[in-house]
């Protein structure tokens, strides 16, 4: 490979960064293509790339996001065990976003394959919404097999006192699960 190719990829990979770090919600593959006029396969090895350098982006059913969090920005997260009916999570997830608390991820324990997480980063009701919907579009369930199903949330937010509002709240709702023993894997 030439050196001009290389500096051509390197210089869309740091166009690729900046894009992330310059906005709030996730940006597509196809997005960041049409930006950098490349293919949206070309994203998809730059994004490894680039991860692989330990930069902190994800890939979430919006798009990808740069994960680093402003230095003056205070941060929290809080993991947090919740049980109830499959049909409840939406009511769960909209308590949750109403108190200005982003679900980053999901994590469920499966009897062949052990803890699977799954990346959720909805912030809002209309995230919620939209996310509902896509889930209702598939025709899948987060819980398949069983009528009530325990799940870790991790919850972020720029204040602690909203994850503890969420946790009380969740608990009020009967949603809040106090034995996590079950993600334990001793």
């Amino acid at each position: 490979m030439s050196r001009k190719m290389k500096s051509i990829g390197e210089e869309r990979r740091s166009r690729i960064l900046q894009l992330l770090k310059e906005t709030k919600t996730p940006i597509t593959g196809s997005e960041l293509a049409a930006k950098t006029n490349v293919s949206r396969q070309a994203i998809v090895g730059d994004i490894t790339l680039l991860k692989a350098r330990n930069e902190p982006i994800i890939a979430t059913r919006q798009g990808y996001m740069y994960l680093k969090q402003a230095e003056t920005v205070p941060f929290f997260e809080k993991k947090i065990a919740c049980r109830h009916l499959p049909d409840h999570i939406e009511k769960e997830f909209n308590l949750i976003v109403d108190h200005g608390v982003t679900i980053k991820d999901l994590q469920i324990q499966h009897p062949i394959f052990g803890t699977i997480t799954a990346s959720i980063m909805v912030s809002n009701r209309m995230e919620v919404r939209q996310f509902m919907e896509k889930l209702s579009d598939t025709k899948n369930s987060f819980f398949p097999e069983s009528t009530i199903e325990t799940h870790l949330l991790t919850l972020a937010s720029a204040s602690n006192t909203a994850l503890n509002e969420v946790e009380m709240q969740l608990h009020k709702e009967g949603f809040l699960n106090t034995d996590i023993s079950y993600f334990r894997s001793d």
